[in-house]
């Protein structure tokens, strides 16, 4: 979402070159999330000809991305018709509202109202091409060759069958969506081109969303393995295997089923649970509360002390995802005395962020029905200590921190190297597992008092707390 990274992978999993760039994007107006796209595909051609040449030659090719911001262009000339829309933009809102009166449920994070925005704007009679940022990285890549996508990407999208079998004819056309604009699905492991665009042309030959790579990056690639990503926000995914969930949009816990990736063998699912604050929160302490001076130091505050001294806080700066979606709930701060200083602070909100993780588990175990017995972690907040402790001690079971703080470069560098034979298949991704640290749960957070808390905090604007996407 705010940056953009290339890296070369050996066959052994370690990373041999990446080069990293800031890429905000533009916020021209509270809940309006914008990028300029064609600066977007410079910056990725520049950066992976920049780690090639620190690296040499590759065979092959990984892409992964953030999921359901939506770009369109012109077929002919390449050139966006607009600024594309992060998935964060909410302009939409009003749109998925009306749709959902009419008995149609969509979600303004997702691309489908996005893409009837932008086509509204794009005027008629031309021959247009939608896709997410996977999409236009391999259009760039290619050439203009390629107009792909994987059902990772697509399902996130809106317009994915709920089978996953392809593109939702019907619901395109009740929303105008035209089918021509669609990109192809393909393989999320696969050659399905050649990367013309950089030295040595190498094979194109995986692509997934980020929480899918990360889940693959993390080997999380047999039924029950589990990973979390801590980062702005924070996601939880199990793979449930060739299995599909059995909800269609939302389980009854809060989670929604994903395509994990697609292969020769066809589907692979999960579930993913959603936070809506996470590093975010500590952000708050360092950039608004001016607690402390880097995200680093949350640690070394929190670990100053031994408890909270029963100071709770729960991270709804946004609003409280699954299992509870929320919109309308907001952060809370509370058993504060004369005695709460900025370690305690510190600590509960390393312990808020822990404790909504352990309530990511417990709805991904209720939406799943499967037992998840340890979890493995990444995302910036899997280096502070004190946190994946109390995530640790939240979950009550072990936490298994990712050897890279990003799992998605390892994701997507598995699934092109299955593709041209680096890696000979599922079996390998799972052996390479091999975590940075394994953090043993100690004393349990108390998990009644949390929940005492959540319920302070929801419904704090009543009218949003209506509104359920």
């Amino acid at each position: 979402t705010s940056s953009v990274r290339a890296s070369v992978v050996r066959p052994d999993g370690s990373v041999a070159a990446m080069h990293r760039r800031p890429f905000p994007p533009d916020i021209p107006f509270p809940g309006l999330v914008e990028f300029d796209a064609s600066n977007l595909a410079a910056v990725v051609l520049d950066l992976a000809t920049a780690a090639l040449a620190d690296a040499g030659p590759v065979d092959a090719v990984g892409i992964t991305n953030q999921r359901a911001s939506t770009i369109v262009w012109d077929r002919a000339t390449g050139v966006p018709v607009a600024p594309a829309l992060g998935w964060q933009d909410l302009r939409t809102v009003g749109d998925c509202l009306v749709h959902q009166a009419a008995g149609l449920r969509l979600a303004p994070n997702v691309s489908a109202t996005k893409l009837t925005n932008l086509l509204a704007g794009a005027g008629a009679d031309r021959d247009l091409c939608f896709g997410t940022v996977d999409t236009w990285v391999a259009w760039h890549l290619s050439g203009g060759l390629l107009h792909v996508t994987d059902p990772s990407n697509a399902g996130l999208t809106g317009l994915l069958r709920h089978d996953g079998s392809g593109w939702d004819l019907e619901l395109c056309d009740r929303l105008g969506i035209p089918p021509a604009v669609l990109p192809e699905i393909v393989d999320s492991t696969g050659v399905v081109g050649s990367a013309s665009a950089l030295p040595g042309r190498p094979l194109i030959a995986g692509i997934a969303g980020d929480q899918q790579a990360s889940l693959i990056g993390q080997s999380c690639v047999e039924r029950g393995a589990a990973k979390a990503t801590f980062g702005t926000g924070g996601m939880l995914d199990v793979c449930t295997g060739q299995q599909r969930p059995e909800f269609e949009t939302r389980g009854g816990a809060g989670c929604f089923p994903v395509v994990a990736w697609r292969d020769r063998a066809g589907l692979a699912w999960g579930v993913e649970a959603v936070m809506l604050s996470a590093g975010s929160c500590v952000d708050w302490l360092c950039d608004d509360l001016g607690l402390i001076t880097s995200r680093q130091e949350s640690d070394t505050l929190a670990a100053s002390c031994d408890a909270t001294d029963g100071v709770v806080f729960v991270p709804a700066l946004l609003g409280l995802g699954a299992p509870h979606w929320d919109h309308g709930a907001r952060g809370s701060l509370l058993g504060l005395t004369r005695g709460s200083g900025p370690p305690q602070i510190a600590r509960a909100v390393l312990e808020g962020v822990a404790n909504r993780g352990a309530d990511l588990l417990e709805a991904a175990e209720g939406d799943s029905g499967l037992t998840i017995d340890r979890l493995r972690v990444d995302g910036g907040m899997s280096v502070n200590a004190t946190f994946v402790q109390a995530l640790a001690d939240a979950c009550q079971r072990p936490v298994e921190v990712a050897p890279l703080v990003e799992s998605t470069t390892l994701g997507a560098a598995y699934l092109a190297g299955m593709a041209v034979g680096t890696w000979g298949g599922w079996d390998d991704v799972t052996a390479a597992w091999s975590p940075r640290q394994v953090v043993e749960p100690g004393a349990s957070l108390d998990r009644d008092r949390w929940r005492d808390a959540v319920g302070r905090a929801k419904a704090w604007y009543p009218e949003l707390s209506a509104i359920d996407f």
